[in-house]
């Protein structure tokens, strides 16, 4: 299968939080990855597939009781 999605993924993970510094615990490093997941990357990146929405916005607006009316 194509895996370009989940290399990006990884790609940016290794930027902006692995690279970044030398973690002392482990526990310090699964907060520094949770953080960037919850913060930047689900937050902040839009998707084309969404209309441009990050994936929090998308999800808003179809779990909406106004977009199950009809």
């Amino acid at each position: 299968g194509d895996n370009a999605a989940m290399e990006s993924f990884f790609s940016l993970l290794q930027k902006n939080v692995l690279d970044r510094r030398r973690w002392d615990t482990r526990e310090q490093l699964r907060i520094a990855i949770v953080t960037w997941i919850e913060r930047t990357y689900h937050r902040r990146r839009r998707q084309s597939g969404l209309g441009r929405l990050t994936p929090i916005e998308f999800e808003a607006i179809m779990t909406t009781p106004a977009s199950q009316a009809a």
